[in-house]
This record gives structure tokens, sequence and C-alpha cells, in this order.
């Protein structure tokens, strides 16, 4: 525990050197002050307090000379401990900031399966809790620094007065260290169960916040409640079992400075009645024991913050080493207007736990052209909508944009040339333009209309108390579903993409406002091709081609009229629930 605590140390000083040299040379200076003071405090008393007590006075210069050495003592002393914070403060905040962006940078880099395997409640305890307890050392680390720094010289300074004083300080430091190593033993677990639990509470908490508004429809306040006080009680037992260790470990190890103090007195008094040293002496080894008791602290509290830090750091390690990344190639695609050419090839995907979920898909999305995903639930349309915006990779064959592999394509070119928007709009705590334009380069307010016109979004938009400028509220709470919808819509038009996405993207909206909207992004000058996860029968009719699947599987292609009259299981799903909606008014007829 001690290697490992030490070498994260190291890594936190390598990564903000100049903080932490800051605050170890100011508490170097203040310590080296403190025991210069021993040797004023010893002085003032032999050479000033001492004589004014036996002869009744004192040469005036010697007084000033012992205030002015007391003063600026404590001059520098004062600096320094400023510095010593300020360096520890820098540190300790720069190495969380560094660890934080890391984490970030690693989050969005790592696949959607990854993150679908970890609750947010849990990534947010890394970034926060656990990157806080890996820092927590570097508070006290300068000063720890300081007092070693302390505690050589005052070595040497017990050993030029006397031997035998020496040998009390020195076996003061082997016991400090044989408690802080049986301390941080029995921390070790405790520590890391806690930190466990943070992650747990933080998970449950942000669930019950995230759905709240179906724990109110569904009547299940109490319910949640208890789900999150469940786990927060055992957080507590933890932290309690955490503090009890502490409440049982630090007095020991506060009070064994304390006691080197008072065995130092003993010891340096018997030394003072045989003669072996002075009354200065005596009063510089009682005054240098004393100031030492405190900072030999901080070396307990760096030690003993040491289980948790080392704790926190595997969490954080634990993301930055999560692997799945996925690979970007160099390639760029022509920036034109022109629609893009969407070509699915033998096309497969299995999940991680090895269940199929497409297998040989090929089909073609043509320049300027409508293809519709159509099939059951489960047949696999989501899939291809996430596969064609490349938030997964196929397991085997091939999607190609315009002739290349999306595989070799650079992160940039692809963002710019497609485009997803799926059923779930999440909207951003911020303005309906902010919203939009994302602060990408070139989307202006024009363009921003523009968007917000082909996706049907100008009128509520306009009809907003502060239009543009109006703030949607978290996840847009201010707003419909439908009205969501048709901003985050805008949010892809406003990139005017070659390749636009819909994963059934206005499920949230009047069947005739969807009309009016497919018909509208197919009939604009700066036309896309869209491939569209669909299930409505007059958003289906709306596309060039109809791509039907069934367990994975593309059974049939071709028009939507053709599909109706050829292929059964087609006309089936199609016109399900308009046989759904007769039979009710038939049966609503009959009863009447």
């Amino acid at each position: 525990m001690l290697r490992r605590g030490l070498r994260n140390i190291g890594d936190m000083i390598r990564l903000e050197p100049r903080p932490f040299a800051v605050g170890a040379l100011g508490a170097m200076v203040n310590t080296a002050m403190t025991l210069f003071l021993s040797y004023i405090v010893g002085w003032v008393v032999a050479g000033i307090a001492v004589p004014a007590y036996e002869n009744g006075e004192v040469a005036l210069g010697t007084v000033l000379l012992g205030v002015a050495a007391l003063l600026g003592t404590s001059i520098i002393r004062f600096s320094s401990m400023c510095a010593r914070r300020i360096g520890a403060g820098v540190m300790m905040f720069g190495v969380q900031a560094h660890w934080r962006r890391r984490i970030t940078r690693r989050y969005l880099a790592l696949p959607v399966s990854w993150h679908q395997k970890h609750p947010t409640g849990t990534l947010l305890s890394n970034a926060n809790a656990d990157v806080e307890a890996a820092t927590r050392p570097l508070a006290p680390l300068p000063f720890a620094c300081g007092t070693i720094f302390m505690v050589a010289i005052a070595m040497i300074a017990f050993f030029s007065i006397d031997w035998a004083i020496a040998l009390v300080a020195l076996g003061m430091f082997p016991a400090l260290f044989a408690l802080n190593a049986i301390f941080a033993t029995k921390m070790a677990p405790r520590a890391k169960r806690a930190q466990e639990l943070r992650a747990e509470v933080s998970a449950v908490g942000h669930e019950s916040f995230d759905g709240a508004l179906v724990v109110k429809a569904m009547g299940r306040e109490a319910a949640e409640t208890e789900r999150f006080s469940a786990s927060a009680d055992e957080l507590r037992d933890a932290m309690i079992g955490v503090g009890r260790l502490r409440a049982a470990f630090e007095p020991a190890i506060a009070g064994l400075p304390e006691l080197g103090v008072l065995v130092a007195l003993l010891v340096g008094l018997a030394r003072f009645e045989a003669g072996a040293i002075d009354l200065g002496q005596l009063v510089t080894v009682s005054f240098m024991f004393s100031v030492l008791a405190f900072p030999v602290r901080a070396i307990g509290w760096v030690l003993g913050d040491l289980p948790g830090s080392v704790v926190g750091r595997e969490r954080v390690d634990h993301v930055l080493a999560a692997t799945g990344d996925m690979a970007y190639g160099d390639k760029e695609l022509p920036e034109t207007p022109a629609p893009a050419t969407l070509a699915f090839d033998r096309v497969a995907y299995a999940y991680p736990d090895g269940h199929e979920a497409l297998a040989e898909v090929t089909f073609t999305v043509e320049p300027g052209t409508t293809v519709a995903l159509v099939g059951a639930t489960g047949s696999g349309k989501s899939t291809l909508a996430h596969l064609a915006a490349r938030l997964i990779d196929p397991s085997g064959g091939a999607l190609r944009l315009d002739g290349e592999d999306l595989r070799d394509l650079t992160h940039a070119s692809l963002a710019r040339s497609a485009a997803l928007v799926q059923q779930i709009p999440f909207v951003f705590d911020d303005t309906v333009r902010a919203n939009i334009s994302l602060d990408r380069p070139g989307v202006d307010d024009d363009r921003v209309w523009d968007a917000l016109v082909a996706a049907g979004a100008e009128k509520f938009t306009a009809s907003l108390d502060k239009g543009l400028d109006t703030e949607v509220g978290e996840r847009g709470t201010t707003l419909s579903g439908g009205q969501r919808q048709r901003l985050t819509l805008a949010r892809a038009l406003a990139g005017r993409p070659r390749l636009l996405v819909l994963d059934d993207a206005t499920s949230a909206v009047d069947p005739k406002v969807e009309s009016q909207i497919l018909a509208g992004l197919k009939g604009s000058s700066e036309s896309a091709s869209v491939l569209v996860v669909a299930y409505r029968r007059a958003t289906i009719a709306l596309a060039d081609r109809v791509v039907f699947l069934e367990n994975g599987r593309i059974t049939a292609q071709g028009t939507h009229v053709g599909l109706l009259e050829t292929h059964r299981p087609y006309a089936e799903l199609v016109t399900a629930y308009e046989r759904a909606e007769a039979e009710r008014e038939f049966d609503e007829e009959n009863a009447a």
C-alpha cells in the first residue's frame, strides 16, 4: 500500500511540478525558520531573561536584537506558510482538473456499448469522488516534505547538543511509521468499499432524479426513496467504519510526538542536572521537540490518506485503461453539397454476448433518395441506424459512404457528412440557438432559421418569449416531446449533412406534421440522402424504396406499393395499426 501510494504521489507531482516546488520550498523555509526560532528562544532565555532576572537589567541593544530576531523570523514563517498552502492548493486542484479532463475525453472516446454497461452515476463518481480521493494526500504533502526536512535538521541539531536526547528523537519516527503501516493495512479494504458505495449511491440517485416523471406518474416516490435510503444507509455504515478506524489510530498517531516531547524533557532535565547540557541548550531542545510535535503529524496525515488515495486512483485508472476505442482513418470526403451514397455490403453485427442482431445485410441508399427501414420490434432497424452513423462498427462486412469504408474516414469528415437523429431527443440546458448551432463554424442565425423551417419548428420557436434566446431547461423540460424532436432534427439539418439518418425521429409529432417535414426534406434544394426507421404507413409511403427486415435479415426490398402487393409479412405489419383502428370502431358501433 505504501509503495503504491508513494508511486501515485510521484505521478501527481510530475503533473504539477512547479506548484509542488513552490509549496515544498515554502514548507522547508517555514520549518527551517521554526527550528531557528528554537535557538532564538533559547538565546533569549539564556541571554536576556536570565540576566534580567539575576541582575535586574539588560542592555537595550540586546533586547532590541532579540525583538528583531523574533519578529523577522515570524514574518518569514508567515510568508513561507502562505507559499506552502498556495502551492499545495494549486497542485491539488491542477491534478484534479487534469484527471477530470482525461476521464471526460476517455468517456467521449469509448463506444456506446461500453457506456451501456456502466451506470451514469458511477461515471460521475469516477470523475468526482474518486478523483478527490486520489488527490487528497496532496493537501498536506508539502507540509510533510517540509517536516521531513525539519526532522533531518533537528536530528543533526540533537546530536550536536546531546546524544541521549538524539536517541529519544530517533526512536519516535520508527514507531510513527509502524503505526501508520498497521493503519493503512486495515484501512485499505474499508476505503475501497466506501468508494464503491459512493458510486452506487450516485448511480441510484441519478437514476431516480433522471426518471422523476416516471416515478411521479407511477406513484413510486416512496419506493424510490426507500431504495435510495438503503444505499445511503449502507454508505453511512461504511463511512462510520472508516471513522471508527480513524478514531482508534489517529489519537495514537497524534499522541506519539507529544509522548516524545515528554520523554525528551525528562531526559533533557536529567542531562542538565548531570551537567551534560546548559540551560540554553535545555530550552532549545525542549522548544524544538514541542514545535516538532505538530508538523510530524503532517506525515501521518499523508500516510493516513494513502489507502483512500490508492483506491481512488485504481478506479480512475479503470476508466482511463478501458478499451474499445473506435479508431478513425485519415481519409477525407470532398466538401460538396451533393447528397451522399451509403452502401451496406454484407453487413453483420453481433452483441458482446454473441447474440446476432444482423446478418448479410446488403442494400444502397442512392444519392438524394429516401430509404425506409421497416420491420417488427427487434428486427435490427435501430442497429442499422447506429451503424450508418458509426456509433458502432459491424462485426462483419462493411459500410461505405461515397465508396469509402466508414472506418477509413476521419472523425471530422464523417461528422460533417452524416447526421443521426434519434427517437429519444437530447436537448441541452441552454438556448434554442445554442442547441441548434452547437458553436459550429458557419452556423449563423440565418442557417438556424432555415433548419427550423425545414424541421417544422419555426412557428413554435417564434412564439417563445425570447425566440432563439429562450432557455429550454434541463433536457428541454419546457418543450413538448414533439418540439424537442423537431429541435434535434433542426440541429442535424443546420450542419447540412449529405446523409441524414432518422431513427424514428418524428414519432412524437402527429402524422400530418411528420409527412410535411419529410416531404419538405425531400423537396429541399439542399436535400440529403435519407435513411429513415419508419413505422407509420404515411411515412413509409414517402420513401423511394423500402427495406423490410425480419430477425436481422432483409427479406424484401422494393417500393411501398409493390411490397404491399407482393410481400404478405410486410403488408400485415404496415396495415396492422389500421386494422386495429378499424376493429376498435367496429366494436364501438356494435356496442352502441
